[in-house]
């Protein structure tokens, strides 16, 4: 590892004492980010290295956002529709839990860290960037607010109802992988990247849309 770091430094060295008489190129510069990225990270306990490899889509997204300017359209698009293949709707055809525990697994943002065991649930951690139930004094605000999100949709009288599949379809699938529906979306891909489970995905739906939840008084 310590070789791996002291190629990393050099790497950096020689660009910094070339910049002096040229600018790197922007593909230098990533070239340089990977290789400081692999030889930083290893694979320890149940993290895995794997985690951060280059994908199309969040590739795509940095490069617009470096760029200062919204990703294509037209890519975007093709990406999302990748992206929503990837969803899987419930064998069962429900898809409402237990809203209590889905309010334990929103509040909590354990896990997947190399100290954890590999069957070690993990939490949902989503007042990270929500604000949830009204009465919640915390939260993040990296997303909207979901307070009334049942409520407000009309869904809550009767979730199974012909009427509420469109909201019921796309809350089940925002929350199975974000970016289905928006390409570079920072919110976390949970059950496609295996964050959380299909049970505690049901769990969360049912937070979100059950008319007894505090999300919806």
């Amino acid at each position: 590892m310590k070789k791996q770091h002291a190629f990393a430094l050099s790497a950096l060295t020689a660009l910094l004492v070339t910049g002096c008489a040229s600018v790197p190129s922007s593909a230098d510069l990533d070239k340089l980010a990977a290789d400081v990225v692999k030889a930083s990270f290893r694979d320890q306990g149940i993290v895995k290295v794997s985690a951060i490899a280059p994908e199309d889509i969040n590739e795509a997204c940095t490069a617009a956002d470096v760029a200062g300017k919204p990703i294509d359209p037209d890519l975007a698009i093709k990406l999302q529709d990748a992206q929503l293949k990837t969803i899987k709707w419930p064998a069962d055809g429900k898809y409402l839990g237990d809203w209590k525990a889905g309010e334990k697994l929103a509040q909590s943002g354990r896990g997947l860290t190399w100290t954890d065991k590999a069957d070690t649930a993990n939490g949902g951690n989503c007042y990270n960037c929500h604000q949830m139930d009204p009465k919640e004094i915390s939260f993040g605000t990296i997303g909207p607010s979901l307070t009334g999100y049942g409520k407000t949709r009309g869904v809550i009288a009767d979730p199974t109802s012909p009427a509420s599949k469109a909201i019921i379809e796309y809350t089940w699938g925002k929350i199975w992988n974000a970016k289905a529906y928006n390409a570079c979306s920072v919110m976390p891909r949970a059950v496609h990247k295996g964050i959380i489970t299909e049970a505690q995905a049901k769990d969360l739906m049912a937070l979100l849309l059950d008319p007894k939840s505090p999300v919806n008084k």
